[in-house]
């Protein structure tokens, strides 16, 4: 660990005045942590930039004297991506929090990554306009933490992640240069693409100070349905099977049965009866605006699940039903936390894999002793794995637990997925990124770093295996 001069905090002071400069242990631990786990990092010290000039600024002192800096943005990511694993200074994005302005004619919105993800997507509602990237915690968290962890949500599977709609981006780099990546264009072959090298690479190579981002056409209409299923492995089948048969769902959500139970608990006022055979559910939407052709593909997939052995599917008639069975799904992640002490893991693989990834999961949980609860985005592939500490002793959970997330990252990579869909790697999975390359793929994404950033100053700690 670096130590923070008094000159260095005078220094800081000077570019952001006092108001803006925090060494109380208070706020230091308040921005220590995020979402994964139990990790505390508090930086040695705290400060809340409000310009690009004032980061770049922050970042040509730090790179001088070779001091960790590390980007905070909401604090919800589940990596571990915005904790000070090397304490120096933590640079929270807060007062970035403006829609710059929304390009009715272009279809694009230029944003600060402090803009809390649903309040953007409101915001050009308002105006017949869409941005579909829907994380469980749009909520709360941020557009620049989407960017930085390349995130997805439910509407993936139709719509695509982040990245599909970053256009452009103004970072501020490591040695406190300030440039755009790209251009606000739809096409762009001019050069190696800046902008894409950016999005996900989890506030290691730059700091993002304004993001353009591409929207789409409303839709008008919706049909979305619950579709509980007496097996798991064949609500997973029938992920692959929907798709086979010509429909493309908006929307296509998998929760397992203790998924949907503990959630029942924990939110008050949802009204899902679950019969005791059943053992996961699916969430299918599916959206234009035509209601006579969604009714079509909403029959089509009625065809596909009745193949397998299901109990009476639930359809959503009001926008309250709708809403309500939405809320169940995004309060999931919650309702686990609440439950127990547990580890999140990302797995994400070719869609019709997902039978052998959730039948892999539960044999490793009954060698390793721990049991799993699982859900996410079954139509994009992208189960989340929560290992549950239960009755677990301290010994098993720090011990057998590790070797138990190996195997089942190793089972992902052989059926063709990897470790993350949507959560990065981060602090917590980093020391398993060689099942998933090769020394020389993680010697490429090494050099790539030392370009950036080559005193490697920038959110340390983060992606690259300890050596």
């Amino acid at each position: 660990m670096i130590a923070i001069s008094p000159q260095l905090i005078d220094q800081l002071i000077q570019i952001l005045g006092a108001d803006y400069v925090f060494q109380d242990e208070s706020t230091r631990r308040q921005y220590g942590h995020d979402e994964t786990e139990d990790y505390v990092f508090p930086p040695a010290v705290l400060v809340k930039p409000g310009t690009a000039k004032e980061i770049a600024q922050i970042m040509q002192l730090a790179n001088q004297q070779y001091i960790p800096v590390t980007p905070i943005g909401a604090q919800t990511g589940l990596s571990g991506g915005a904790l000070c694993v090397q304490q120096g200074i933590g640079l929270s994005m807060e007062r970035f929090s403006k829609i710059v302005e929304i390009d009715e004619n272009n279809l694009q919105v230029t944003v600060e990554p402090a803009v809390i993800t649903q309040v953007l997507r409101e915001a050009v509602a308002e105006k017949g306009l869409f941005y579909p990237p829907d994380p469980s915690s749009q909520g709360s968290c941020w557009i620049g933490g989407n960017v930085a962890e390349n995130a997805g949500g439910a509407r993936a599977v139709k719509y695509g992640v982040t990245k599909d709609y970053v256009l452009n981006l103004e970072v501020v780099l490591p040695s406190g240069e300030i440039i755009w990546t790209g251009a606000n264009t739809l096409k762009n072959s001019t050069g190696y693409n800046l902008t894409q090298l950016l999005v996900g690479s989890e506030g290691t190579l730059g700091i993002i100070t304004k993001i353009v981002l591409k929207l789409l056409p409303k839709n008008s209409h919706t049909v979305l349905m619950l579709v509980p299923f007496y097996k798991a492995n064949q609500a997973c089948e029938a992920v692959s099977a929907i798709f086979r048969a010509g429909v493309v769902p908006s929307a296509l959500e998998f929760m397992e049965r203790d998924a949907i139970d503990w959630t029942l608990k924990f939110v008050e006022g949802l009204q899902v009866t679950v019969k005791p055979e059943v053992q996961a559910h699916l969430l299918i939407e599916v959206d234009g605006n035509y209601p006579d052709i969604l009714f079509q593909e909403a029959e089509k997939i009625m065809g596909v699940v009745e193949q397998f052995e299901i109990d009476e599917v639930l359809f959503a008639d009001t926008e309250d039903q709708k809403n309500a069975l939405w809320k169940m799904r995004r309060s999931v992640a919650e309702a686990v936390k609440a439950n127990s002490i547990y580890k999140e893991e990302d797995t994400v693989v070719p869609r019709y894999e997902l039978p052998r990834l959730l039948e892999g999961i539960k044999t490793i949980g009954a060698k390793y002793g721990f049991q799993s609860v699982c859900y996410g985005h079954a139509g994009d592939g992208n189960l989340h794995v929560n290992i549950i500490k239960g009755d677990m002793t301290d010994a098993n959970w720090n011990t057998q637990v590790t070797k138990g997330i190996r195997e089942i990252f190793e089972l992902t990579v052989s059926l063709k997925g990897t470790l993350s869909g949507e959560h990065g790697i981060g602090y917590v999975q980093k020391n398993y990124m060689d099942i998933a390359f090769s020394k020389v793929q993680l010697e490429l994404m090494n050099q790539i770093k030392r370009v950036f950033d080559p005193n490697r100053i920038l959110n340390p700690g983060k992606i690259f295996p300890d050596e």
